[in-house]
């Protein structure tokens, strides 16, 4: 069905968040819809601070099949479902909705889309691995999670704020190793990372000149990872590269978190290669 043929039968999705004009979700999920041939629309919904509840509600009432979530909702968001998956719980925070028949499931398709994106892309054998993560953040929760899941032996999370860190830590520490320090700790324990993660938006357009740690401790031997994907390389990659390491963008975690969304929604396997086409023409339109 393409984009434009809607009729009385189109299936509705969408995505809830403030702001959410600059979202690459519709163009994303609408193409694939189209490939897959499924008679659905998949729409952007500025939902303001004290709206969510009511926007929650309007998927039931007018039978959304499902819509993601995504900043600043992703954790309220949780109090207005049904019932939250595993995962999405022990992260803290939704980003698909599934509507059964009137009945809410909350997931979070960001740790497991980042991890199928990085084996996907980079190969990397993530078993008894030791992991670096910059930023404590609600990325590095989900990313975090998904990792532990996939038995790396060791967490290491460095934030500006160690506090913050160290509660990440300890929060993790029931699913695999897991320690909290400051930035200013980073040199002490990357040499042992296979894996380093930037959770930050350091390096993120506009400012693009930024990195998140020194990439002089950068081997040739481990994988250099960032969630961002504008730009497709930052700095901190091109660096990495630059020293020999595998690297990895952003971009696999946002095109396969939409693509677990689908999975879930339609129970088809989403067409991931229109999906990253439509996302890297959009960058390049």
């Amino acid at each position: 069905m393409g984009k434009y043929r809607l009729d009385s039968s189109t299936i509705m999705f969408g995505v809830f968040g403030d702001p959410i004009r600059h979202s690459k979700s519709p163009i994303m999920l609408n193409r694939a819809f189209e490939v897959a041939g499924i008679n659905a629309a998949y729409a952007a919904f500025h939902i303001q601070p004290g709206k969510l509840k009511a926007a929650v509600d309007a998927v039931r009432a007018l039978h959304f099949r499902g819509v993601n979530v995504t900043i600043p909702h992703k954790v309220e968001v949780m109090d207005y479902l049904d019932e939250i998956d595993e995962g999405a719980r022990a992260i803290g925070a939704v980003n698909t909705i599934v509507n059964e028949n009137g009945r809410l499931i909350g997931h979070n398709t960001d740790g497991i889309g980042y991890v199928r994106s990085l084996k996907e892309e980079t190969g990397i054998e993530l078993g008894g691995k030791k992991v670096l993560m910059i930023g404590a953040g609600g990325a590095a929760r989900g990313v975090g999670y998904a990792l532990a899941k996939e038995g790396v032996a060791h967490i290491y999370f460095a934030n500006r704020t160690r506090e913050k860190a160290e509660e990440l830590a300890q929060t993790m520490a029931g699913f695999t190793g897991a320690t909290g320090l400051g930035l200013t700790d980073v040199a002490e324990v990357a040499a042992e990372a296979a894996l380093i993660v930037n959770n930050t938006s350091l390096g993120m357009h506009p400012n693009v000149g930024e990195v998140p740690m020194d990439t002089s401790l950068v081997r040739d031997t481990m994988v250099i990872s960032d969630l961002i994907y504008n730009p497709l390389v930052t700095r901190f990659l091109r660096e990495s590269e630059a020293r020999g390491a595998t690297i990895h963008s952003g971009l696999g975690m946002f095109i396969y978190q939409g693509a677990y969304a689908f999975e879930y929604w339609t129970g088809a396997p989403a067409p991931t290669a229109a999906m990253r086409d439509v996302v890297l023409a959009s960058f390049n339109g």
